[in-house]
């Protein structure tokens, strides 16, 4: 297993400073507003829950766009990322735009080492997070275990059947890669990343996992924790499948021809009882 963390370490190491660079990430926007939300935040701001006073975890925060943003809604941010060049962009954004947010070096894994079990009233995990992890079953048992009696799970990421279409094809939507969770992760070998930016990257290989959402379910029921919201949605926040999507309202990408076959992104909430 540590083989496939160096590996994705490496390749979100290098992307750190660029993706903070790019455009598309709009860090000097959060410095000079400070209202502006990041768009995953905004398309969810009518199911998160009430974050004001409430001690809140992102994992896999990456850069921390949506963990400053959570905290402009009023919670008291934790961050936690494997990156340090990641964590080093996400400390200075937050320090440029005048928020106490707390960051944490660690992998999902070793989070229960690092973190005070029930600590947290949220949870959060944002887009294209968990297909970086090989057993959500694992990460639904580490994620209860972080909440506190009544605390909640709120999570958005790309749909298992996107993640399963072929993105070169043009002609159809053709299955390419597994829905279901594998015991070895489909490895990628690309030399650019999801933002605009001129650099070369050096470390292009990645090892990922699909989650179908029964397995998801399965695995947050499995934790403990109660569903309250399930939300299937028709667009997501890149250009998922390029030359096939139109952008819609709140930098929303959905499919130009067919968008109600296929789902693109969902929404899920749960608690944990007792």
């Amino acid at each position: 297993m540590s083989d496939w963390i160096e590996l994705n370490r490496a390749n979100w190491d290098e992307r750190a400073a660029p993706h903070a660079a790019s455009p598309d990430y709009a860090v000097d926007r959060f410095v000079d507003d400070p209202a502006y939300l990041s768009h995953v935040v905004r398309f969810d701001l009518p199911r998160l829950p009430d974050l004001h006073g409430r001690r809140a975890l992102h994992l896999q925060c990456h850069i921390g766009t949506d963990t400053l943003s959570l905290a402009r809604l009023g919670a008291a941010m934790t961050g936690l990322d494997f990156s340090a060049p990641a964590l080093a962009e996400a400390r200075a954004l937050a320090a440029r735009a005048g928020a106490d947010i707390r960051y944490v070096r660690s992998t999902v894994g070793d989070a229960l080492g690092v973190l005070e079990p029930g600590a947290f009233d949220v949870v959060y995990t944002g887009i294209g997070a968990v297909c970086w992890l090989p057993d959500i079953a694992e990460w639904a048992r580490i994620v209860a275990a972080l909440l506190r009696p009544g605390g909640e799970l709120f999570l958005r990421d790309g749909h298992p059947m996107l993640w399963a279409i072929d993105e070169t094809r043009m002609d159809a939507l053709t299955v390419r890669y597994p829905y279901f969770e594998t015991a070895e992760p489909v490895v990628f070998d690309e030399p650019g990343t999801y933002v605009a930016t001129e650099h070369e990257f050096a470390h292009t290989r990645s090892a990922s996992w699909n989650h179908g959402l029964g397995e998801l379910v399965s695995a947050v029921l499995g934790a403990g924790l109660r569903l309250t919201l399930l939300e299937e949605h028709r667009s997501v926040p890149w250009e998922a499948l390029p030359g096939r999507m139109v952008r819609t309202e709140l930098d929303e990408w959905r499919l130009a021809e067919g968008q109600d076959l296929l789902p693109l992104t969902y929404t899920l909430r749960a608690v944990k009882e007792g």
